[in-house]
């Protein structure tokens, strides 16, 4: 109707505009506030410090980028290229499952801030490395015999962005402290407490909760 406004809610949903600059490209863009996203986090990203590293205005940005909030949809859709999802028919479905999600995990450690993000923003709209993950993901339940694949991925999914936004979280606040890891533990322990593994011990509760979900899993499998 005339006088309506349709304001277009994500990236993957807009027409995108070929490229007028192609030294300032929007690959160019994305790659640069991830750096700045890994090193800093959201909070501290904004299109006039992404500008500043890319040495031109933030105005410039905006020809290939509308806002902040599709300049992570494309950030996200793009660390989802690095997560992996086993072929089920060589190993099963609940090991394909299990190895895609420590992919998930891995890659949320490598990237403190992407858990937190998806968790927020859902999967109401998805780029082609996220889609490409669902899908895989999908066809790993089908297969088992799962009747209704997306309520499993659902399922999973919530343990495993859960417990990667939780464990991005204390990396972050150890980063920020100067020390490493067990160092930083051992200052919160009791005197005389020695030989930690925090690494190994956040892996062990994350492999044990995997594990119980799978088993929930697959006990919804129809025989």
């Amino acid at each position: 109707m005339a006088g309506k406004t349709n304001p277009i809610p994500s990236v993957w949903a807009r027409q995108q505009a070929e490229p007028d600059q192609p030294a300032l490209s929007q690959a160019a863009i994305v790659r640069e506030a991830i750096v700045m996203l890994d090193a800093e986090g959201v909070e501290a990203l904004s299109m006039r410090k992404l500008g500043t590293r890319l040495k031109t205005a933030a105005t410039s940005l905006y020809r290939h980028v509308a806002t902040k909030d599709e300049l992570m949809e494309l950030a996200m859709d793009e660390i989802f290229a690095e997560v992996t999802v086993p072929d089920a028919s060589g190993t099963g479905w609940r090991a394909a499952a299990g190895d895609a999600s420590r992919s998930f995990r891995a890659t949320a450690l490598r990237h403190p801030w992407l858990a937190s993000v998806v968790g927020q923003a859902g999967l109401a709209y998805m780029g082609p490395n996220l889609t490409s993950f669902t899908e895989r993901l999908a066809a790993v339940f089908a297969a088992a015999g799962f009747p209704e694949p997306s309520r499993a991925i659902d399922t999973l999914l919530s343990y495993v962005i859960g417990m990667s936004t939780t464990e991005a979280a204390w990396l972050t606040t150890v980063a920020r402290s100067g020390q490493t890891e067990a160092e930083f533990v051992a200052r919160l322990m009791p005197a005389g407490s020695t030989d930690l593994d925090p690494a190994g011990i956040r892996q062990d509760k994350f492999e044990y909760g995997l594990e119980v979900v799978l088993d929930g899993l697959e006990g919804r499998i129809p025989r």
